[in-house]
């Protein structure tokens, strides 16, 4: 079983900057493919970024294309999702999603493959 835990919300204005912070409880996140996801107040859970496996493929949505970025650590101890000029709609609770297994080495969009899901943090933009 992986216990993950994110880190890094906050209360921010528009245009400010966030880091969050996905871990696993003593275990790396290096052999699996981790993807973010966010969900606002009474709206359906979205995907916002993904980092395969093996750290070669990234994949964003649309909307945070050119403002946010997703990196892991070479030790896979964490995994970033770094938010840059943070806009209202961006308020939601983020949350890290792990892959079950390493067989499964690749991003997806969907929330259905990942098996492993954190808490979330608390993202709030003010205009």
């Amino acid at each position: 079983q992986m216990q993950l835990g994110e880190s890094g919300g906050g209360l921010v204005r528009a245009g400010d900057s966030l880091r969050l912070s996905c871990a696993a409880s003593g275990r790396s996140l290096r052999d699996y493919a981790v993807a973010w996801f966010r969900q606002a107040r009474d709206q359906d859970r979205e995907f916002v970024a993904g980092i395969s496996r093996l750290s070669d493929d990234t994949r964003y949505a649309d909307f945070v294309k050119d403002r946010f970025t997703i990196s892991k650590t070479n030790d896979g101890k964490t995994v970033y999702l770094q938010m840059n000029s943070l806009k209202p709609e961006d308020t939601a609770t983020y949350y890290c999603a792990v892959r079950r297994t390493a067989f499964f080495a690749n991003v997806e969009v969907a929330s259905a493959p990942y098996h492993y899901w954190g808490q979330g943090t608390q993202v709030t933009v003010s205009p």
